[in-house]
């Protein structure tokens, strides 16, 4: 009798203690994300996924060692430094910050308390992600406060996947991860950077006069060429690679291309067709991708190109955070990256960013160069403050603005066009490597707007520009006049790069890796832009005004190419 007492005693502890049990502490995951951002990008909220649909979601693991990481990026990237070009190869890389033992073993233990083994997850050879395929009931227990709905977009032929709700993970997993991917992200459609056609262009030229002399109608390969002292040089070490990088549903066509150098590549030598393409590329060719693969195959000519598409295999992932994870799981890989996207830098969450901006080191840690364009939308405006973007903000890439030629018909000097995207981040600090060149241009500069319109300490951007309007192109076998971007501005710097490690590499010197330090110590071998400005919220819908040095419409100005590599090879 005693026995039985003394077991009910013990069954009713036992559940008092599971009902009086405090529940698991949550913590939320990228809290600041703008939730509502999607409605201003044209996005409708479809119906709400069932339970049993399938979602795929990329886990950003705690890195190691990224105080190392940092000093060995600025170390490899300044031309001042000993260790200057002494990059890293993958294996050392992953050594220094794959996630650690504790890390892995975590999240690994969090899954499986939820149905997902090991064989629903692949992981990348530096071990900092590992996408897992779930059921959306397993996904929304897993990541809690999480809703998962489609979404479709007027511009893009599939939905996405993503959530309408902010998500938490438990307080113990939350030190072991920067994000969740495949959650709150959606693609920018609408991205800044996406190349426009001016309907008005060959109204425009019709109205101007005939001019003796050198005259081009709209901008062209040999145009550029001429206008950055390119002429007829072309890559020629084996071991050269450049690429560009292409998002949502953009394609490329073969023939198209070998149409353009048809009829505008006779100058120069040139390859008529990609070394590789990665991803999908069945789709009928799009504007962005014909104008990127055309112009940085004519600019960086004979240098082998990859065509690198990223849809997103799953309607859930997420195309630029999949090329960026791809990039780190592959030993060979090419050395200079055009990439023409970009996000409003106030719609996504700093922890978020900052993991992205450790993916940049990582890629310069291995010599590798990124330029991003800079954006069409000038200095952006909203709420009487410009608005900056990212990845153009990021002081761990090299940012592209856009010029145009002070008289459209002849090759001649540039002005800051109107659409360059420029200004400075609310994010990120100024990195040394401006900040000389930053405080004049704030000193000094024209028309400075009020302080209240821009943070005076962010990192300014751009790094660099290049012409940005009248282009042809060839898409779906139709010549095209009048596109205009900084997406054109970005293949043709990219191209000029590439040429320069060519020359590196014939020296036996490394490739330029992370470019900005290199280039505001030698703003000398670029032609300076000193006319123009941007759009923004000041009278007159303007924004920030080129000026003498470096300005945050146009960097340190355009390419003068003989110049650039003459400084190259001056380093070790």
């Amino acid at each position: 009798m005693e026995v039985g007492r003394l077991i009910c005693a013990a069954f009713f502890l036992a559940c008092t203690g599971l009902c009086t049990a405090k529940p698991q502490e949550l913590v939320f995951l990228e809290s600041s994300h703008d939730l509502e951002a999607w409605r201003a990008e044209g996005w409708e909220k479809a119906e709400r996924l069932s339970p049993t649909e399938d979602v795929f979601l990329t886990f950003a693991l705690k890195q190691r060692n990224l105080e190392s990481l940092e000093r060995h990026f600025w170390q490899v990237s300044d031309p001042k430094s000993s260790e200057y070009g002494k990059h890293l190869s993958l294996s050392n890389l992953t050594q220094l910050v794959s996630p650690s033992e504790a890390t892995t073993s975590t999240i690994n233990l969090w899954l499986r308390r939820h149905g997902i083994q090991q064989s629903d997850c692949t992981t990348i050879l530096t071990g900092d992600f590992l996408t897992c395929r779930m059921s959306c009931a397993a996904a929304e227990a897993l990541l809690v406060g999480a809703k998962f709905h489609r979404f479709r977009h007027t511009k893009l032929t599939r939905p996405v996947i993503r959530s309408t709700h902010l998500y938490s993970v438990p307080k113990t997993v939350s030190p072991h991860l920067d994000f969740v991917g495949g959650v709150l992200h959606f693609p920018a459609v609408n991205g800044p950077s996406s190349p426009k056609v001016n309907e008005y262009a060959l109204f425009e030229i019709e109205k101007k006069p005939s001019v003796r002399g050198q005259v081009h109608i709209g901008v062209y390969p040999s145009v550029l060429r001429e206008r950055y002292n390119v002429s007829d040089v072309v890559g020629t070490h084996p071991k050269n690679l450049q690429s560009v990088a292409q998002f949502l549903e953009q394609y490329y066509s073969p023939s198209d291309l070998k149409e353009f150098l048809a009829l505008w590549g006779g100058s120069f030598k040139h390859l008529e067709e990609m070394a590789k393409v990665i991803g999908p590329d069945s789709g009928r060719s799009g504007i962005e991708a014909s104008l990127d693969t055309q112009y940085i195959m004519s600019l960086g000519a004979m240098v082998p190109t990859w065509f690198w598409s990223t849809g997103g295999r799953h309607e859930s992932q997420e195309p630029f955070l999949e090329w960026l994870i791809d990039i780190s799981n592959r030993t060979d890989v090419p050395w200079v990256h055009s990439v023409s996207y970009s996000d409003n830098e106030d719609t996504l969450d700093v922890t978020y960013m900052n993991r992205i901006n450790v993916e940049f080191q990582k890629a310069g840690v291995r010599g590798l160069t990124f330029l991003f364009a800079s954006g069409d939308n000038g200095a952006g405006c909203k709420k009487k403050k410009f608005r900056p973007m990212f990845p153009s903000s990021s002081p761990y890439v090299t940012t592209v603005g856009g010029t145009a030629f002070n008289d459209p018909f002849t090759v001649s000097g540039e002005y800051a066009y109107d659409i360059s995207g420029g200004g400075f981040s609310n994010v990120f600090d100024r990195p040394s490597y401006q900040t000389d060149v930053v405080e004049n241009y704030l000193k000094t500069g024209p028309h400075i707007p009020a302080a209240s319109y821009f943070n005076q300490a962010g990192r300014g951007f751009p790094d660099i520009a290049a012409i940005c309007n009248h282009f042809w192109i060839i898409n779906n076998r139709i010549p095209v006049p009048g596109v205009m971007g900084t997406s054109a501005s970005t293949p043709t710097v990219a191209g000029i790069i590439s040429l320069v490690n060519d020359a590196r590499f014939q020296q036996g010197k490394s490739s330029l890796g992370f470019l900005n330090p290199f280039l505001y110590q030698n703003a000398a071998a670029m032609y300076d832009v000193t006319t123009g400005y941007n759009d923004g919220c000041l009278e007159g819908d303007t924004g920030f005004y080129a000026a003498a040095g470096w300005d945050p419409v146009t960097g340190s100005g355009s390419p003068n190419f003989p110049d650039l590599v003459k400084a190259a090879l001056s380093n070790q």
